[in-house]
């Protein structure tokens, strides 16, 4: 599995699928084994969901910063 892949996927997800973002707000390791449809060891789950959380968080903040600037990517 290519991880790095697999967390762009998720990030799209997360942000363009309501129910999936409300999932892995709640429970993102049980989010994202459920999407992967594998049931991956803790220590590679909590690696995809730390990119996942980190990649959504500098989407978000280059949003508001665009914003602030009149401008979006």
């Amino acid at each position: 599995m290519d991880i790095k892949a697999k967390i762009e996927e998720l990030v799209e997800k997360v942000k363009n699928d309501k129910d999936f973002a409300e999932e892995f707000k709640a429970d993102p390791v049980k989010a994202v084994e459920k999407a992967v449809g594998v049931d991956l060891p803790d220590d590679q789950i909590s690696k995809v969901v730390d990119g996942i959380k980190a990649k959504v968080t500098v989407d978000g903040l280059k949003d508001k910063i665009g914003g602030l600037f009149g401008k979006k990517d």
